[in-house]
């Protein structure tokens, strides 16, 4: 790598193909933007983007959406004070009863979520929150496993967002709720593994009430030109800390209203 020129070397495309060689090949990296100051957010936007159309090539669906960073405490340790938007495709889908699919993954680390089930198309920009869950069909709860392809989890915002925030797995519990029947901001939730209670938090700690992550979702996507679609799955962010799955364990999500989520760990 020649000083001075650093820049001409790298684009996003080429950030794409790096994180997807890393994802396919299961082996983490260090920062990318430890390596090019370059990458900024909207560079790192336009990887994501780069590294969707090759998942697609692929013969992956786009099925819905993610955030990352809807907490405050999390927005704090990062330095930001907004979340970031990421896709989902039918590949990230874990079917219920499935263990975590360990051999697609480098280092997993699971987090509950609310998520949302979209019945009619919400696109930005100027979306409110009120707005955002009218277009909703039902809420569930689910488990993300995340997957970091950087050693450790060491990463910038900017990293985060090229690798699709963190993007692994996810599941869907088996319990829906209309919007009506369910206070969202009060709905708790215990992080349980192996029988052991490891965490616990309300929808609250997401961005103060899933809905606005909802919103929020919608119109940065609508910033980008792209409306969210009735079916789509809107996975609002983790509600505590993600927890690391070690080979054998099981972990289970337990919601007030919204039953129960469980996986093992593989």
């Amino acid at each position: 790598m020649s000083n001075g020129n650093i820049d001409d070397e790298w684009n996003p495309a080429r950030v794409a193909e790096i994180l997807l060689t890393a994802e396919r090949s299961h082996t983490a990296r260090t920062s990318i933007q430890d390596e090019w100051p370059g990458l900024t957010l909207d560079v790192a936007y336009a990887a994501q983007d780069i590294a969707l159309a090759d998942r697609k090539s692929r013969g992956e669906v786009v099925t819905g959406v993610k955030l990352g960073l809807t907490s405050r405490a999390k927005q704090q340790q990062m330095g930001v004070n907004e979340p970031s938007v990421a896709w989902l495709t039918d590949a990230m889908a874990l079917p219920a009863g499935l263990p975590i699919p360990r051999d697609r993954l480098i280092h997993p680390r699971a987090e509950p979520e609310i998520a949302f089930v979209l019945g009619k198309p919400l696109s930005g920009p100027g979306v409110t929150a009120a707005q955002a869950l009218s277009a909703v069909d039902y809420v569930v709860g689910a488990i993300e496993i995340i997957d970091s392809r950087y050693a450790g989890f060491r990463f910038t915002l900017a990293d985060a967002v090229a690798d699709n925030n963190s993007s692994g797995v996810y599941l869907t519990g088996p319990v829906t709720r209309s919007i009506a029947d369910v206070d969202l901001s009060m709905e708790a939730c215990l992080m349980e593994v192996d029988g052991d209670i490891v965490d616990s938090a309300t929808g609250s700690a997401v961005l103060g009430h899933p809905a606005e992550a909802l919103a929020f979702a919608a119109n940065t996507f609508g910033a980008r030109g792209v409306s969210l679609q009735p079916g789509w799955v809107v996975l609002t962010g983790g509600m505590t800390d993600a927890i690391t799955v070690e080979p054998g364990s099981r972990v289970a999500a337990h919601f007030t209203s919204l039953g129960s989520v469980t996986v093992a760990g593989g």
